[in-house]
């Protein structure tokens, strides 16, 4: 379940005011809510009555993994300033594991690249002796003389006229 810390409209129409709440993103904009932090009245003039935030309530849904959106991260860091500080210290500790993170794995992958190369060239200077054997299989399948085919028509009188020539010669002798 993903949790936000919105604002939940409420009062009449042109006399809007607002609840900043923590509730399922799922969920309708004025609908359930799991609890309010606080609450925001654009209509008035001072600050302390135009908006309020429970800091400690806040801070204590943001460690269980709740989001900000937009418009409350504003609200928040006009009502509780070292609360946002102390916020986005967080998130840049985040984004800086993530960065290293990332950094590492790049330099792997180049690291594994740079290996794949080194081992390349002993590779390239085999295959060419390879290709060379595949490449002359066929031409050598090709170049074998083909089985040899039965006599045709033409050669078997030739066969049979040997034998009636020696016939011939053997009465003269």
């Amino acid at each position: 379940m993903a949790l936000k810390i919105r604002l939940r409209q409420q009062g009449r129409k042109n006399r809007r005011m607002y609840r900043i709440v923590v509730a399922d993103e799922r969920l309708k904009r004025d609908g359930k809510y799991l609890e309010a932090l606080g609450w925001y009245n654009p209509h008035e003039e001072a600050l302390d009555k135009k908006l309020f935030v429970d800091a400690t309530k806040t801070e204590e849904w943001l460690s269980k993994g709740a989001q900000l959106t937009e418009s409350s991260r504003t609200l928040v860091a006009k009502a509780a300033p070292e609360l946002m500080q102390r916020v986005l210290k967080k998130e840049q500790e985040r984004r800086n594991k993530i960065r290293l993170k990332r950094k590492a794995a790049r330099k792997r992958r180049s690291e594994k690249r740079e290996a794949n190369k080194a081992a390349k060239p002993i590779a390239k200077k085999a295959a060419p002796k390879a290709k060379a054997a595949v490449k002359a299989a066929p031409k050598a399948e090709a170049k074998k003389p083909a089985a040899k085919k039965p006599a045709t028509k033409k050669a078997a009188p030739k066969a049979k006229a040997e034998p009636k020539a020696e016939a011939a010669e053997k009465p003269a002798e």
